[in-house]
């Protein structure tokens, strides 16, 4: 066995942090103490009965991979009674790509690349900027996202809990056993990664997290583009590139409006009970449905806006969409989110543009999301005082926490480039701009200078109306803000909050 005592231990009881530094293939020195390292492979691999390693050929023309042309074999070995099997590979001397061909106890085969085998996928520059709070379109990292890696097309996974023992991905493609895919903890940066060939759209998933406690417990992706119905809630990795659009007319003339001189009227509405198929058990429209119906009316009111109020992903319907849990997903309730892009398409492609509301004041306490992620207050404050909102039931988010800071920053920024939508009505700012907001004496904690302001959120609201207006010129950040707060709708340049406009309350 070549593999410390106490890290077999760790394999085998799922509480190994660093899975990829003894899984897969890994050079090792000779054990005789002359000659050259030996290169072995060792794999985790519960209910198998056999495993071998299968070096794969090049195509000459290309060189992409053949999983088909096979020049070798190399048999491992099971270590004990465990499902760990390791073996040399004899008159190997340099790293080769290769598959895992197992034989499990209920008698199938499976080949297939072994996911031990991959770099990180996440390059440094991300995890620092996403560490820093500068990472703009951390989405498109963190979360599931499918990549061509060595020419091998597949799905990185990746999440931020700094303070977990062991983060695992489950799915429908392991039988939801933490044990086959444990990640991998990329430094310092609280982010743990894994990359998974050949996995297709439409598979669930959650991560398996192994907090302080020591037990086991499951969350869905913060960063998830899709999510099943509840009370399932598990992530579904999709594709976001996959939609051809149409509107390339409208974004275009966008960008060269100035909406606080152009006519500008917006139709606010609530998705799932504007209309309803009465016949049909009574159900709301669809997204494609809704495109039917609410153009023609948009069209003869002549509004140049619809306001959808929140159709992020969210577990109850009472709350309107106001408690959300997926922040990156349209709510499956209507449909797929290629069907809430073809509405978008569809009222572009008409001349009307499409405002979002948009919930980073705080979000619901709802176990299976961000409430306590990794057992921590990781996306809200620690302290009831300052984490806890009294009206809502719901927790705050902390937006002095670099990381939380990429989260919705970049959030806000997937609106506009996955969805082409055109603005956001920030929902709840006067929440966010004072600690004693809804709060008694004694109740809340003042800012580093004695005041009531809450300074970390008038810097983010700052930093996010300035990067979504820098990258999508002619977009409309909206504060929905009901108190007498100076400066909400003039430019951070001159001091202000850097909104476009101030939602009218009455």
């Amino acid at each position: 066995m070549r593999i410390k005592e106490d890290d077999f231990e760790a394999l085998i009881g799922t509480y190994c942090s660093n899975s990829h530094s003894l899984l897969g293939m890994h050079r090792v020195p000779n054990p005789s103490g002359e000659g050259e390292d030996e290169l072995i492979v060792r794999a985790f691999l519960p209910d198998a009965e056999a495993c071998s390693v299968v070096k794969l050929g090049k195509l000459a023309k290309k060189g992409q991979l053949s999983s088909k042309k096979e020049i070798s074999s190399f048999p491992l070995v099971r270590l004990g009674n465990s499902d760990v099997f390791e073996g040399v590979l004899r008159g190997e001397c340099e790293f080769f790509p290769y598959q895992l061909k197992v034989s499990y106890n209920d008698g199938t085969t499976q080949q297939f690349y072994d996911p031990y085998s991959f770099l990180p996928t996440i390059s440094e520059e991300s995890l620092y900027l996403f560490n820093q709070g500068k990472d703009r379109f951390i989405h498109n990292k963190l979360g599931a996202n499918f990549q061509t890696v060595d020419n091998i097309s597949g799905v990185s996974f990746s999440v931020w809990a700094p303070s977990a023992k062991r983060v695992s991905l489950v799915g429908d493609f392991n039988f939801w056993d933490g044990r086959r895919h444990m990640m991998r903890g990329l430094g310092s940066s609280g982010i743990w990664e894994i990359f998974i060939p050949g996995l297709s759209e439409g598979i669930k998933y959650k991560f398996e997290i192994l907090g302080e406690s020591g037990v086991p417990f499951l969350k869905t992706d913060p960063y998830g583009k899709y999510f099943e119905s509840p009370p399932h809630n598990s992530s579904i990795v999709y594709d976001t590139y996959n939609y051809n659009w149409n509107d390339e007319k409208w974004l275009n003339k966008r960008k060269s409006v100035n909406w606080k001189n152009a006519p500008c009227s917006i139709y606010e509405m609530h998705l799932g009970s504007w209309k309803r198929k009465i016949e049909d058990a009574n159900r709301p429209l669809s997204y494609r449905e809704i495109a039917d119906e609410l153009i023609p009316y948009l069209k003869d009111m002549k509004f140049t806006h619809v306001e959808f109020m929140p159709l992020a992903e969210h577990p109850f319907d009472g709350s309107w969409g106001y408690q959300v849990t997926g922040f990156f997903a349209p709510t499956q309730r209507f449909g797929s989110p290629e069907d809430f892009k073809y509405l978008v398409d569809q009222l572009h492609q008409n001349d009307i543009g499409v405002i979002m509301d948009w919930v980073p004041a705080h979000f619901p306490e709802d176990r299976f999301a961000l409430a306590r992620f990794d057992e921590t207050a990781l996306y809200e404050h620690e302290d009831p005082r300052q984490g806890k909102h009294q009206d809502w039931g719901t927790l705050i988010f902390n937006y002095e926490r670099c990381e939380v800071k990429s989260f919705l920053i970049s959030n806000a920024l997937a609106w506009f480039e996955h969805f082409h939508i055109d603005g956001l009505r920030v929902d709840a700012v006067a929440s966010m701009l004072y600690l004693d907001y809804s709060r008694k004496e004694g109740e809340w904690v003042p800012n580093k200078y004695g005041g009531r302001e809450n300074v970390d959120a008038i810097y983010f609201l700052r930093e996010v109306n300035d990067e979504v207006h820098k990258y999508f010129p002619g977009a409309l950040m909206i504060a929905e803000e009901s108190t007498s707060f100076d400066g909400v709708s003039r430019d951070t340049v001159s001091g202000g909050l850097g909104f476009d406009f101030k939602w009218n309350m009455g």
